[in-house]
């Protein structure tokens, strides 16, 4: 179907199967017809710092897959639908699934997996729908969702190249700030631990339908192995979350409040990790939680 981004087609589609947005699951549908192809781009592009020989075997070999999350009623499918071999778009509205069908039915190299994504077996499903293919993750995301989604897609250590998602402009700050700087939070570290963030560009709210109250960012997380190498990477998560619990306390009081340790301990943690107690979590970096953590591994000995 032609013209998804199209109000008066799109509120025709949904006015046929009698569809309603749902304010619960944060639905808002992109109609900027510029923005999804640029996300497409984005998305099967993310390994374009590869040799062109590798490329050029896996253009042969048709491995370019995409897990989309989200798809709505498929603006940036379609998009993705035209670029990669295979698409599979996880929804977890059912009502959803005839007007997929009505505005994708064409292709045939789309899958739609009616499920919550938080509940998938991610492993499985890649293993099963890309046996082999280099896979990228692209979406649209929920604001209400954007962390447990993307910290779930990293924490499985899924086999995936990327991830390109839309999410609110104010949570792209904080996904792709430096850690050890102001606008750091403990998904900015945990984000960097897993992989190397990019902000690619910024999405008005009048691109969407509804329109919501806050403008967006498109970002692409490139994947990696962890640039730090704590002793127990539980315990380094356990540090990172503690520290930004109260952001505006010390990591010393932080530290002592959230594990429930003496502050005498946590003194002698920090200085044997060689971070100043005064310091706040925002300041600290990667390597400055990973000594902490080693530090408290050590004590609970």
């Amino acid at each position: 179907m032609e013209r998804l981004t199209d109000i008066s087609t799109i509120r025709d589609v949904l006015g046929r199967h009698g569809f309603t947005f749902s304010k619960a699951l944060g639905q808002n549908f992109l109609i900027n017809p510029s923005v999804c192809p640029r996300m497409a781009e984005a998305a099967i592009d993310s390994n374009n710092g590869l040799r062109a020989e590798a490329a050029l075997q896996r253009e042969k070999k048709g491995t370019r897959a995409v897990l989309e999350i989200g798809p709505g009623i498929g603006v940036l499918t379609k998009e993705l639908l035209e670029r990669a071999d295979k698409v599979v778009a996880v929804e977890l509205d059912k009502r959803l699934l005839p007007v997929l069908e009505e505005t994708l039915g064409d292709y045939d190299n789309l899958k739609v997996v009616n499920a919550d994504v938080l509940e998938l077996n991610l492993h499985r499903l890649i293993a099963e729908e890309f046996g082999g293919m280099e896979v990228a993750v692209c979406a649209n995301l929920p604001y209400y969702i954007t962390s447990p989604v993307i910290m779930k897609l990293l924490e499985d250590r899924l086999p995936i190249t990327s991830i390109t998602v839309m999410v609110q402009k104010e949570a792209a700050v904080r996904l792709c700030a430096e850690p050890g700087t102001r606008d750091s939070s403990a998904i900015t570290a945990a984000v960097r631990y897993y992989c190397t963030p990019e902000l690619l560009f910024h999405v008005s709210a009048g691109s969407f339908l509804p329109a919501p109250k806050v403008d967006s960012s498109v970002i692409r997380l490139r994947l990696h192995e962890p640039v730090v190498h704590p002793k127990n990477e539980k315990t380094f998560f356990e540090v990172i979350r503690a520290a930004f619990a109260q952001r505006r306390k010390t990591v010393l009081n932080s530290l002592s409040s959230s594990l429930s340790l003496d502050k005498n301990a946590v003194r002698a943690i920090l200085k044997t990790a060689g971070v100043d107690e005064t310091a706040r979590a925002e300041r600290l970096t990667l390597e400055d939680f990973a000594r902490i953590a080693d530090a408290v591994d050590d004590g609970r000995k």
